[in-house]
């Protein structure tokens, strides 16, 4: 719905209103979900990460920095995916809001 998302809501019928509705909300609840996971795997991930920073830095080798690259690399990756899932949901929200405008506004 970007740029000028409130023009198409406005030129949606009730019932396609309603229909986008629950299919926002049923997303909604499955972003949700997926957010409570990943931060889960971000906080195991991101403890990954200083664990094998820590080793490389007490064995300075090679294998032990590759590690920590590695394990960084996995971490900030699952931090993307998290703040990319977070603002999926931001926009979901809006989305929603505007909806349920439509059809308050309707309904006066």
């Amino acid at each position: 719905m970007v740029g000028g998302g409130a023009r198409t809501i406005d030129a949606m019928p009730k019932s396609s209103v309603e229909r986008r509705l629950r299919q926002v909300a049923r997303r909604l609840v499955q972003l949700r979900e997926e957010l409570g996971v990943s931060a889960e795997q971000l906080a195991h991930l991101t403890d990954a990460a200083d664990d094998a920073r820590l080793r490389a830095l007490v064995s300075e080798t090679p294998v032990s920095s590759r590690d920590h690259t590695d394990a960084e690399r996995h971490a900030e990756a699952m931090r993307r995916h998290h703040a990319d899932v977070a603002e999926e949901i931001a926009r979901l929200e809006t989305e929603q809001d505007e909806l349920l405008d439509r059809l308050l506004a309707e309904s006066r």
